[in-house]
C-alpha cells in the first residue's frame, strides 16, 4: 500500500537523516513531499553531515544541497498519511515556526505514523503531545524530551524505539532499525 508522506525539513537538517529516508521511502513506492518553511518545490536547503569522531558531541561538515519537491505554503497535513522529521540543527529552527508545529501536532493528535530521528524530537516536544510516550533522540535532547512528559529511552545509537505509531531513533547509525520499524508502522510490505 502506497502512502503519502510529509517530510518537514529546514536548513542544516542532517544530510543522511534527510536523504536516506527520503530515498528509501520513495524506493519502496511511497510518495514523499519534502518541504521547508518559506520554500517552494525546486528550492533547496543546506544540509550538514554530523559525524561521531570521539569528541563530546558530533562534528559538523557541509552536506549536500537537498532539493525540495513540494511547496510549504501548499501543504495540508490532513492530506498526508505520515510524517518524517529529520534531525540535525533544523528542528531547533522549525520548532519556532507556529505553522510547522501545528503540522506536526496534526499527525500526533490524529495518531498517524510519525518518524523522528536525532534532534527531530525537539519539534515533537514543541507540540505538547509527547506526554507518556516512549521517545529516544540524540542524547542532548533528553532534557527536552523529559520536560515534554515523555519517557526517555536511552538506547544504543544504532537502535530505534516504536511507541504505537511513533518511531524515534538517536541518529543516522540507527537507519536500518528506524526505517524498518517505520515501514512496519506504515504497513509497507517488501517481498523478495
Amino acid at each position: 500500500m502506497s502512502r503519502k508522506i510529509l517530510m518537514l525539513c529546514g536548513d542544516y537538517a542532517e544530510d543522511y537523516e534527510t536523504m536516506v529516508p527520503f530515498q528509501a521511502l520513495l524506493a519502496v513506492g511511497h510518495t514523499v513531499h519534502a518541504v521547508a518553511p518559506e520554500k517552494k518545490a525546486g528550492d533547496w536547503i543546506h544540509t550538514a553531515i554530523h559525524d561521531f569522531e570521539g569528541a563530546q558531541t558530533y562534528s559538523e561538515k557541509p552536506g549536500h544541497r537537498f532539493a525540495l519537491n513540494a511547496t510549504f505554503a501548499d501543504v495540508k497535513p490532513e492530506a498526508y498519511d505520515a510524517l518524517v522529521v529529520p534531525g540535525g540543527r533544523a528542528p531547533e529552527y522549525l520548532r519556532m515556526n507556529a505553522r510547522v508545529v501545528e503540522m506536526a501536532r496534526h499527525f500526533l493528535a490524529a495518531d498517524k505514523p510519525v518518524a523522528a530521528i536525532c534532534h527531530g524530537a525537539q519539534l515533537l516536544a514543541a507540540t505538547g503531545l509527547l506526554k507518556g510516550r516512549k521517545v529516544c533522540a540524540y542524547p542532548a535532547c533528553q532534557v527536552e524530551v523529559e520536560l515534554a512528559g515523555a519517557e526517555w529511552m536511552g538506547i544504543a545509537i544504532d537502535q530505534a524505539v516504536t511507541d504505537g505509531k511513533l518511531v524515534t531513533a538517536p541518529a543516522w547509525p540507527a537507519h536500518p532499525a528506524w526505517i524498518a520499524q517505520f515501514l512496519e508502522v506504515l504497513g509497507t510490505r517488501i517481498e523478495t
